[in-house]
């Protein structure tokens, strides 16, 4: 994991977890590693590893079973691809729109370089 240096190692933890649970690396209902083994694997406190858990549950992304482990919920792709188009439109696109501005670039030329890339994956 490659730290960003801006933000908590706990929400970056949370984020990898995120991240995983998009590209379908945990599906729902899976058992995710437990919180030792994230402490080991990214040499983090596990203190730190469970305030990511913690942070994760309230968000009803993954959720507890006692004396089992930790679980990927059903809807937890859903939660999370809505809370970051949220984020994206809040924060991402005002400033990238405001670039545009400032750099003179018309949408439509975006809308063709957006098309392109398309083609290229």
């Amino acid at each position: 994991m490659k730290t960003d240096e801006t933000k908590p190692i706990y929400l970056q933890l949370a984020q990898l977890i995120c991240n995983n649970i998009i590209c379908d690396i945990y599906k729902q209902e899976d058992r995710i590693p437990s919180l030792r083994e994230f402490a080991v694997k990214f040499e983090v406190n596990p203190n730190t590893v469970m305030r990511s858990f913690e942070l994760l549950q309230q968000k009803d992304i993954i959720y507890n079973k006692r004396g089992i482990g930790y679980f990927v919920s059903h809807q937890a792709k859903k939660l999370i691809l809505s809370y970051r188009r949220e984020l994206f439109y809040k924060e991402t696109l005002p400033e990238f729109f405001k670039t545009l501005q400032q750099l003179e670039i018309d949408i439509k030329e975006i809308d063709n370089k957006y098309k392109e890339y398309n083609k290229e994956i």
